[in-house]
């Protein structure tokens, strides 16, 4: 292996309100979320190579899937052994279900922020 450049990343979304969607988020993998309400920011780390992070954003706006007027860009897919059971927990969090499902093997949700993320089975 080559000497890295930079370490492992952080992957961030911004929102408008940190602390909720880090709450979100910790609901749903259960890993503890930790807050810098003066910073606006909130990550949750496990110690595994990949942190989530969330930074406020002053009038922020959703992404819009599946237009590309406000393109998502990217999203998280989360490992669910059964769809039903996953979409029921995801819903209660606060999720909501996207129109739009394009397969049978995953399905598409909304954040409470409006970022869209899958569940699919494992």
């Amino acid at each position: 292996m080559t000497n890295p450049i930079a370490g492992w990343p952080t992957y961030v979304l911004d929102c408008p309100d940190a602390r909720a969607l880090a709450d979100f988020y910790s609901a749903l993998t259960g890993v503890p979320a930790e807050y810098d309400p003066e910073d606006g920011w909130a990550e949750l780390e496990h110690g595994q190579r990949a942190t989530l992070a969330f930074q406020e954003v002053a009038d922020y706006n959703p992404p819009e899937w599946p237009g590309q007027d406000v393109p998502q860009q990217a999203h998280l897919d989360f490992y669910v052994a059964d769809l039903d059971a996953g979409e029921a927990a995801v819903l209660e969090l606060g999720a909501r279900k996207h129109d739009v499902q394009p397969g049978t093997s995953f399905r598409v949700f909304l954040d409470p922020a409006g970022h869209p993320f899958c569940l699919c089975l494992e």
